[in-house]
């Protein structure tokens, strides 16, 4: 499986994370590197960025270049830029970032979400400023993470993009390593969310041997089901004008949700701790004193079933799963992703039908309306299936090298139903056996998180790599770490809730994650915004 790039190192040039009055100067240390020679790769430039040095380009989408003064924290660090080109038709951009000093002997890969495009400077910002090495990838091209016009007529780069890009930047990332500090990486951990999520299992899936740990979040693993997905979506609210969703109308149904099944769980506070458990109904909101912002017609009620029931085909069989009642209101919620500002314009809108115009049908201006979901999802699965899913349930190569496996998923994700983790979930336990899967792989499902993070729910849990705090019981990667190296398995999690989401303003609320299939129950008695109030149990 390594044989995709074959990386090899004509000579182990300056080692520069190796003391002693012989040891050169860490600018020349890390300029030598310019002059490694790597088959199917070129480095671009080598060079120390000194301590706070560096900003992330300008046009970077907010969501992956972060906070621009989070980089004046940062501390000096030897920056490598590679291209590498696996095939004629790809030019995959690749950064490693190593520590100019106290390199933890660790490396931390990161990954990518939606269509990629960007390198996640800020999680690697993250990383090495807490000691590791670490390397980012645009994937292959350049583009803003909704755009997937790259793709139109380029079947490598979309190799690149599936799979391929990834595992080339980490045997990159190692062979730099290796030839900067003069040894090899003690511990390759690897942790993204979403397409990122995706990725993760791909890693685990194909590539067994690059990963000692991996953090899998909301995994887009599904791709060519969930793309159907996004696309029956588009055409259940909008092949008739009727049954658009206006965005104004999404705070009734939030509160008419909560109304019904807040208070399953014995805690009234806008968070659902098991939607499943939630049979809301949406003709209960159903206009009877003409239209209005806190009413639904017909048409937007029976859109609205749609959306929570999910698409199947002729035989009723499931094609992805529905989305999950509750915390449908709010920033990061149905909003943005689902409705819209106006027909057409949604994130989920993009990608469907991104996907299937450049990467399926690779037709511009391909029209939604034209195919029926079922046609669609054939093409999918014929033209990119081999390259973009991610569903292998035989992870029996990644447990027997000692690979360890961290899935987590907002139970009320607006993106990816949360239930289509918890399906791959349970067939890596039905392929596998349950105690063969306990020993190397843990899920945790999030009340009220939305997609990766935010929503009404404690959804701060250390998994984006810039965390508040070290204790593996309140950090996802931290956790995963101690798994792999102590082999000490991970159980209760506490995810916190800051308040306006920003670690600054204090905490307003915890709550325990438990290991799926456990879920935290309220005991009781006690603050029902302090985790230590709840207690994880089996399902019932």
């Amino acid at each position: 499986m390594s044989n995709v790039l074959a990386v090899t190192i004509i000579a182990v040039l300056s080692a520069s994370g190796v003391s002693g009055p012989n040891a050169p100067p860490a600018a020349d240390a890390c300029a030598g590197l310019a002059q490694l020679e790597l088959q199917g790769a070129k480095v671009m430039s080598a060079d120390v960025v000194s301590a706070g040095g560096f900003a992330p380009p300008a046009g970077m989408s907010p969501w992956m270049a972060g906070d621009p003064s989070f980089y004046k924290t940062l501390p000096a660090f030897c920056r490598l830029v590679v291209k590498a080109t696996p095939s004629a038709d790809s030019e995959i951009g690749i950064e490693v970032w190593m520590p100019v000093e106290r390199w933890n002997g660790k490396f931390r890969g990161q990954g990518n979400g939606g269509f990629a495009g960007e390198i996640d400077f800020r999680s690697m910002g993250g990383a090495v400023s807490r000691g590791y090495a670490t390397a980012g990838t645009n994937t292959g091209h350049s583009a803003g993470g909704t755009d997937a016009t790259w793709a139109l007529g380029h079947p490598e780069k979309v190799t690149d993009f599936g799979y391929r890009a990834i595992h080339v930047m980490t045997q990159i990332a190692k062979a730099a390593i290796q030839a900067h500090y003069g040894r090899a990486v003690q511990h390759a951990y690897f942790g993204s969310c979403s397409n990122g999520g995706r990725q993760a299992l791909m890693e685990a899936q194909r590539f067994p041997a690059d990963y000692d740990g991996i953090l899998a979040g909301a995994p887009a693993n599904f791709w060519t089901h969930l793309l159907a997905k996004a696309l029956a979506d588009a055409q259940a609210t909008s092949l008739e004008a009727a049954s658009y969703i206006p965005s104004r109308k999404i705070p009734a149904i939030a509160k008419a949700v909560n109304a019904a099944c807040d208070g399953q769980d014995g805690v009234v506070d806008g968070v659902i701790n098991d939607p499943r458990q939630c049979h809301f109904d949406p003709a209960t909101l159903l206009c009877k004193d003409g239209d209005s912002d806190a009413c639904l017609t017909a048409s937007q009620a029976a859109a609205l079933s749609a959306l929570y029931r999910g698409p199947h085909d002729a035989g009723g069989r499931e094609i992805f799963p529905g989305y999950l009642p509750g915390a449908e209101d709010g920033e990061g919620g149905w909003g943005p992703w689902i409705t819209g500002p106006e027909p057409g314009q949604s994130l989920l809108f993009a990608f469907g039908t991104g996907y299937f115009g450049n990467m399926v049908y690779q037709k511009p201006g391909w029209d939604y309306r034209a195919v029926s979901v079922e046609q669609a999802l054939k093409a999918a699965e014929e033209k990119t299936r081999e390259k973009l899913d991610a569903t292998d349930a035989d992870l029996s190569p990644f447990k027997a090298r000692g690979g360890k496996l961290i899935l987590y998923h907002g139970w009320n994700d607006p993106a990816i139903s949360a239930l289509n983790t918890i399906h791959y979930y349970d067939s890596v336990v039905s392929r596998l056996g349950r105690p063969e899967t306990d020993g190397f792989v843990r899920l945790y499902m999030v009340p009220g998180m939305q997609h990766c993070g935010g929503g009404p729910g404690p959804s701060s849990f250390g998994q984006f790599g810039v965390a508040t705090s070290d204790d593996p019981q309140h950090n996802a990667l931290a956790a995963l770490e101690k798994w792999v190296e102590a082999s000490q398995a991970p159980s209760t999690l506490i995810a916190t809730k800051h308040v306006d989401d920003n670690p600054s303003k204090g905490v307003l609320k915890t709550r325990p994650l438990c290991p799926y299939p456990q879920t935290a129950v309220y005991k009781g008695q006690g603050d029902p915004n302090d985790a230590a109030n709840f207690a994880c149990s089996p399902p019932k």
